[in-house]
C-alpha cells in the first residue's frame, strides 16, 4: 500500500476579494523507496505543495496521509512530534545553526525532546561518514563549502529515520558539478534508507534522475513523460 497518499488537495489563500487558489485538485501516491520530482515555473505552487505534504501548512480541502495517519487530525504537540519523527526536510538554504558544529547540527532533530542518546550520536557519525564529512565533525557551517553544508543538511534530515524525505530546491544554490554530486548523494541515501522522496526543483538534470516526474502549472499537477 502507498505510504504517502495526497488526495484531491486544494490550497486557497484569502484576499480582499475572491480567495486565491494556488493548488487545484492535487493527487499523488508514493510507497517506501520510491521518489518523484516536481518541476514547474516560479509561482506555480511547488513549494506550497511541499509544505502541505510536510504538514507545515494545512490544505483547504482534500486529504494527506502518511503511514495511514492524517497529520492534521493531531493536536499541535503531537503534530510537531509526528513531523519531526516521520518527515525529513532539505531546503535550498541549508538552515544550519551557525553556533553548532557539524555533528551537533545533524543531531538537532534527535534532541528536539531531550538529550541525544548514544545511539543517536552513532547514527549521526555513520550518516556523516556516508556523506563524506567524518573528518569535519567539529567544524562550524562557516568553515564549510556550500556543497558540504548541504551534505550536512541531508544527514540531519535522515537522523530520525523518517518515512518521508522532502527536498525544496536542494541543489539550487550550488554550482553544476557540486549540484550533480549532492543530487546523486541524496538519491543514494534515500534508496539505502528506503524512505520516500519528493523533490521540488528547477534542475532538469535532477528531475530526470528521479523515477517519477510531475509538472505543476497554474496549480494543476500532471505527470511528465519518462
Amino acid at each position: 500500500m502507498p505510504e504517502l497518499v495526497v488526495d484531491n488537495v486544494t490550497k486557497d489563500y484569502p484576499t480582499r476579494g475572491e480567495p486565491l487558489r494556488v493548488l487545484r485538485g492535487i493527487s499523488l501516491e508514493l510507497s517506501a523507496g520510491e521518489n518523484l520530482g516536481i518541476v514547474g515555473p516560479s509561482g506555480s505552487g511547488k513549494s506550497t505543495l511541499l509544505y502541505l505534504i510536510g504538514a507545515l501548512e494545512e490544505p483547504t480541502s482534500g486529504s494527506i496521509k502518511i503511514d495511514g495517519q492524517d497529520p492534521f487530525s493531531l493536536a499541535e504537540p503531537q503534530l510537531a512530534d509526528f513531523r519531526n519523527r516521520r518527515i525529513g526536510f532539505v531546503f535550498q538554504d541549508h538552515h544550519l545553526l551557525p553556533q553548532l558544529n557539524v555533528l551537533e547540527n545533524v543531531l538537532v532533530p534527535a534532541i528536539a525532546e531531550g538529550k541525544a542518546s548514544s545511539e543517536d550520536v552513532e547514527r549521526a557519525r555513520v550518516l556523516l561518514e556516508r556523506v563524506g564529512l567524518i573528518e569535519r565533525l567539529e567544524h562550524r557551517p562557516a568553515e564549510l563549502s556550500g556543497g558540504e553544508r548541504q551534505r550536512v543538511a541531508i544527514a540531519r534530515a535522515l537522523i530520525n529515520r523518517p518515512t518521508l524525505l522532502l527536498a525544496d530546491e536542494p541543489t539550487g544554490n550550488l554550482d553544476r558539478t557540486t549540484a550533480a554530486s549532492v543530487g546523486q548523494l541524496l538519491l543514494e541515501l534515500q534508496q539505502q534508507e528506503q524512505a520516500m522522496l519528493v523533490v521540488v526543483t528547477h534542475s532538469a538534470a535532477l528531475a530526470e534522475s528521479l523515477s517519477q516526474r510531475y509538472e505543476l502549472d497554474e496549480g494543476a499537477l500532471a505527470q511528465s513523460p519518462m
